[in-house]
């Protein structure tokens, strides 16, 4: 986790820290699986703004109004999105799978 990452985090507060006696960040222990949350959500695609929203949801238990629906509307597009990554994961699956083992009917030579 680079140092710039987490200083982005603070200014979204998306993280809290404190301030040692020298001026040092300090993080509590339960900002590694904060961390870990925010890195997921943001690598689903969400926006900060989102990120923001739901991390209270996380802390509490509880969504704010309007929360519920934006945020399976969210579940929906990553789904998609996996969805549409199987499917292109599964067409080059195919080509290396020709790459190494070139059906008969092809008349190109391995290299």
């Amino acid at each position: 986790m680079s140092v710039r990452a987490l200083r982005y985090y603070e200014e979204q507060d998306l993280l809290q820290s404190e301030r040692s006696a020298g001026g040092q960040r300090q993080y509590s222990d339960t900002a590694v699986d904060r961390v870990g949350l925010i890195q997921q959500l943001f690598a689903a695609g969400l926006p900060s703004k989102s990120v923001r929203e739901v991390l209270p949801c996380v802390d509490s238990g509880t969504a704010a109004p309007g929360l519920l629906d934006h945020l399976e509307t969210e579940r929906a597009r990553i789904s998609r999105r996996i969805t549409d990554l199987n499917a292109a994961r599964d067409r080059l699956d195919v080509v290396i799978a020709n790459t190494r083992n070139p059906p008969a009917h092809c008349d190109h030579t391995r290299h």
